[in-house]
């Protein structure tokens, strides 16, 4: 594993939200350089009047590539894409010229990363309100991820404290979200799943599949998905080489993941994984998206409109999401994952 330190592009999210605050309030902690050399893609306008708004004693450095970069504390390098408007900018509100500029803030990152400028992104709250306002084609980060590397169903991951989560299905009524919980499914997310582990440079890898039923349906008494669809799966998984057992009752293995008994967990469905993470720690609880070209971490809450401007939000879950990115980044294997 190398010690040298990754360059991190931050896209510094919707201009009305919180995100320019939080990741001035992140620059601020020397930590972070101490990890790795951040670098922010946004508005400078916007970010000098984050800066105000948290109070903290930053300089901005413009540059127009990475290779410009200070990376010294008390310095935050900067591309500006100067595509804010000041005198329109009203914080909690959603604006097209927000929508516009939250996207070119991800692209203009993803083209850094892509052209191998940076190694990983640790990307900040954009809106789904005004990404669709600014005739945005996409509803969030996942689905720009998508388009813009041409990778189809990207894996997710949380990470919080020692426990890793998988998600076997995301974003679907429970109901769609059983449907899709087939044999074939398990075996080829267990496949990706432990892939994804080996990028991170997870050695030894030891998985977990949560159950579905209570007690995982105890032999069909409770459910026959374990029995039919979800253990089929895993043993498909086994015979590929991949340590896994399961499905384990899902009122344990989140624990005993966390207590070093598993190296990753494989959640069934949306809120499984996402109580488990957000119960442990709801601010440190940072989702990783494996299956990309390169490596993007997240925080897990929104733009936060309600609080937008006023110096309230918590910077814990960005700094954590640029710690993990900073953390992984040297040992990411950039290759694909199909």
């Amino acid at each position: 594993m190398t010690n040298e330190k990754a360059i991190i592009a931050i896209p510094m999210g919707d201009p009305a939200g919180i995100g320019p605050e939080i990741t001035a309030k992140s620059l601020a902690n020397d930590e972070i350089f101490n990890m790795c050399k951040p670098i922010v893609v946004g508005d400078k306008e916007v970010f000098h009047k984050a800066i105000q708004i948290v109070e903290k004693d930053l300089t901005v450095n413009v540059i127009q590539s990475p290779e410009e970069g200070k990376f010294e504390f008390g310095t935050v390098d900067l591309i500006n894409l100067d595509n804010i408007n000041m005198d329109e900018l009203r914080y909690g509100e959603v604006q097209e010229q927000c929508g516009k500029a939250a996207f070119d803030y991800v692209k203009t990152s993803v083209d850094l990363a892509k052209n191998g400028l940076v190694k990983a992104l640790a990307t900040t709250p954009i809106n789904k309100e005004s990404l669709k306002a600014a005739n945005v084609p996409y509803i969030g980060h996942t689905e720009m991820l998508e388009e813009m590397t041409n990778i189809q169903d990207p894996l997710t991951m949380f990470e919080v404290r020692d426990m890793r989560i998988f998600f076997l299905t995301r974003h679907l009524s429970l109901k769609d979200a059983i449907a899709q919980m087939t044999k074939e499914r398990v075996h080829d997310y267990l496949l990706r799943c432990d892939k994804a582990l080996q990028r991170l440079g997870i050695e030894n890898r030891k998985m977990a599949v949560a159950g579905l039923n209570p007690h995982s349906g105890e032999g069909g008494l409770f459910g026959r998905e374990e029995v039919d669809e979800i253990t089929p799966g895993i043993e498909a998984a086994k015979k590929d080489g991949v340590n896994v057992v399961g499905p384990v009752p899902a009122d344990s293995v989140f624990h005993q993941a966390l207590n070093g008994k598993y190296d990753a967990v494989l959640s069934l469905y949306h809120d499984q994984g996402h109580i488990a993470a957000k119960m442990t720690d709801f601010h440190r609880t940072i989702s990783i998206t494996n299956s990309l070209p390169f490596l993007r971490t997240s925080v897990d809450h929104g733009t936060a409109f309600d609080i937008a401007g006023q110096n309230i939000a918590s910077s814990v879950s960005m700094e954590e999401c640029i710690k993990l990115a900073a953390q992984y980044a040297p040992q990411f294997t950039q290759e694909t994952l199909d």
